[in-house]
């Protein structure tokens, strides 16, 4: 017997025969190669009497690493008098419900909510009382190939890989049916920056809209924040006297409360609206914010003859326009509330600085520049 190592496990090649390579690191472990060439793993125990053969995945899918640590489950389970494979887990809709409720308080309000629809539609909606256990790859393949959108389809994979990733730390499941499923369709990230002459011929065509959808795409421009902060505005988290809109944590991404400073364009747009709720600053009911983003989209498409392009750009396109007005990288990613870039890791953690005076010179010299563009 030899114990396994990664660069060992590279260089095996095929025979003429099917053979099984032992670790003596873990023992009751093998690696098994096909004539075709191909590896996989194994585990060998004995249970009641008699030998018992649990196979664990394919190589590389499972590398060494994970091959050991799903190994020592099975055996545990050998140990404690369990059957491996006749663990009972429970029906996939009771492992969902395990998993939001013991998982499901590290999300925050909002993504933890999408993540429930996703598992309630797709996961308990095709397999809600089979067992967790019976799901395989070959289910989980054909449930996500009927998800036509491409970036929900990667959505719903990844909540996935976590439900079943939670269900194996939990000793549920032995392995996940998701390990080494790559998600089902590459994402690019966007680089679209409208040019001044289409940004300004988006925030005339937004003075069309109407009062509330045009101011809108017009505090987008303005404060370079996400679509749903703005649209979702509330009277309460605004100071117009100091020119100050502050975020509270449950309504950003990063989960830090955040600090808008308002230039005095801004801070004119929203004077200028009607008051309908007391509540949400964009609202046609008086209950809840707008939130006809598509159906606007195209008409703001139609008006000023920019196309190709969604409004998460003219975030993308605030930042690139204040580096081009000599405002500091630094100072536009705490102007985005950027988590990552200059302030990522260490330097995070000890760079306190809030940078309110000069996000607030930041963002009126924006302003004078838009100001410029559209006058």
């Amino acid at each position: 017997m030899a114990r396994l190592t990664a660069k060992g496990i590279e260089a095996v090649r095929a025979a003429d025969d099917r053979r099984e390579l032992p670790d003596d690191y873990m023992r009751g472990l093998y690696l098994v190669i096909q004539p075709t060439g191909s590896k996989s793993w194994a585990v060998r125990y004995r249970h009641g009497g008699r030998s018992h053969k649990h196979t664990v995945g394919p190589y590389p899918a499972f590398d060494l690493k994970q091959a050991r640590d799903a190994a020592a489950k099975v055996l545990r389970a050998v140990a404690e008098g369990r059957h491996p494979e006749q663990r009972q887990s429970g029906s996939v809709e009771d492992a969902v419900a395990q998993f939001l409720e013991r998982h499901g308080k590290n999300y925050r309000p909002k993504p933890r909510s999408e993540a429930e629809r996703l598992l309630r539609l797709h996961v308990v909606g095709n397999w809600g009382r089979r067992k967790l256990e019976e799901i395989t790859r070959a289910d989980v393949r054909a449930m996500v190939a009927r998800i036509e959108a491409p970036v929900a389809a990667n959505r719903v994979h990844s909540i996935v890989r976590k439900l079943f990733n939670w269900a194996v730390e939990n000793d549920l499941i032995v392995n996940s049916p998701v390990a080494g499923l790559k998600a089902p369709h590459a994402e690019t990230s966007r680089d679209r920056v409208l040019t001044d002459d289409e940004l300004r011929r988006v925030w005339q065509a937004a003075e069309r809209l109407g009062p509330l959808n045009g101011a809108v795409v017009r505090l987008l421009v303005l404060t370079g924040q996400r679509r749903n902060e703005v649209a979702h505005m509330q009277w309460g988290e605004l100071d117009l006297e100091k020119r100050l809109w502050t975020l509270p944590r449950e309504r950003v991404k990063n989960d830090r409360r955040h600090e808008v400073p308002l230039s005095s364009q801004a801070v004119a747009t929203i004077q200028a609206l009607p008051r309908i709720s007391d509540r949400f600053v964009f609202s046609t009911n008086a209950e809840s914010p707008v939130n006809d983003f598509g159906k606007n989209k195209g008409r703001l498409d139609e008006l000023s003859g920019v196309s190709d392009w969604v409004l998460h750009d003219l975030r993308r396109t605030v930042a690139s326009g204040m580096a081009r007005l000599g405002i500091s990288l630094a100072v536009i990613e705490k102007v985005l509330n950027h988590a990552s870039g200059s302030f990522a890791g260490i330097v995070g953690v000890y760079q306190r600085h809030e940078f309110a005076e000069e996000k607030r010179a930041a963002l009126e010299k924006w302003a004078e520049h838009v100001e410029r563009l559209v006058r």
